[in-house]
């Protein structure tokens, strides 16, 4: 037979037994706070505000500048519109003014980051890869190396490069910008990294017992696996290879192999030049047309460099 308990003897055996000290106290929870739900903090959201309104606020200006004439850029408040609308006037203009070079410059531009990015994804994910899977002597050096080559800064490098790349004849040349863009010390290590989480050695041994040899391992296994850090890679790669603006500075002399940001700059200093002519509007719509492609391309693959970058920050 069992006996029932009244709520309000439970009550009293309840308080009777937490006044002895066996049965603990329930904390009340803290006011304004509910379980289940994050804080919020003013503080923080006003610092992302204005992170936020320091972000936004060049590409407005960019997106609003580049529709105004060269006069109206001198007459008209910076952050709203003139009476003339001329965007579509100004991007004409940007690609057929001096004979249509600003289209050789993104030509120029896309087989550097073509070539170059293309080149250091491909190298960083086999080197990431070995790094991370593979036993070998020298490993610990190496990986020495890669995160002394990540602290150095590339300026630091430019006047030894150039020194190299003249004695061997290739300055003024694409591939004094390509191969140096294929060198990629941060998403060597981003790999190395990415794949120790994300492929798991059971998985590779599985495949090397079926029978599967280690490139068809690789790409058939491996490769699926390590796609949101390739997207990662490829990104930082190409936005890096996409703004290069001191390595071409120094290694090309010629106009023709100049790449988007070198060119540009070479239209912004027609103003200081004796009898030059000022081609702001010019400068500031090529500048929107050139952040186009990479915002498309944050956009169409933020998905894939999200996950990456959050990969091997949960341990399970």
């Amino acid at each position: 037979m069992t006996s029932t308990v009244s709520p309000a003897s439970a009550i009293r055996t309840g308080s009777a037994s937490g006044a002895s000290g066996s049965v603990p106290r329930l904390r009340t929870p803290r006011r304004g706070s509910t379980p289940g739900r994050p804080r919020r903090s003013v503080l923080l959201t006003v610092l992302t505000g204005l992170v936020l309104l320091y972000s936004l606020v060049p590409l407005v200006w960019l997106v609003i500048s580049a529709t105004k004439t060269q006069e109206g850029l001198a007459r008209s408040f910076g952050l709203w519109f003139d009476g003339d609308f001329a965007l579509w006037d100004n991007i004409v203009d940007t690609f057929t003014y001096n004979d249509g070079v600003f289209t050789r410059w993104l030509l120029n531009t896309v087989l550097y980051v073509g070539l170059g990015a293309g080149g250091a994804t491909l190298l960083a994910v086999l080197g990431g890869y070995a790094l991370a899977k593979f036993e070998f002597p020298g490993r610990r050096a190496v990986f020495a190396v890669v995160i002394g080559a990540v602290a150095v800064p590339g300026t630091a490098l430019a006047v030894p490069t150039f020194l190299m790349f003249s004695n061997m004849g290739l300055t003024n040349t694409p591939w004094a910008v390509i191969i140096p863009s294929l060198i990629s010390p941060f998403g060597l290590y981003l790999m190395w990294v990415f794949a120790s989480e994300a492929v798991p050695n059971e998985l590779l041994e599985a495949a090397r017992i079926d029978g599967a040899g280690e490139l068809r391992t690789f790409f058939l296994v491996v490769l699926p696996l390590l796609a949101p850090g390739i997207v990662t890679v490829s990104l930082f790669t190409m936005v890096a290879t996409w703004n290069n603006y001191f390595l071409p500075l120094i290694m090309l002399k010629d106009p023709d192999w100049y790449p988007l940001t070198l060119g540009l700059h070479s239209w912004n200093d027609q103003a200081a030049t004796a009898g030059g002519q000022p081609v702001f509007h010019l400068v500031i719509t090529g500048s929107l047309i050139t952040i186009v492609p990479l915002i498309a391309a944050f956009l169409l693959l933020q998905k894939y460099w999200q996950s990456g970058l959050s990969a091997g920050s949960v341990k399970e």
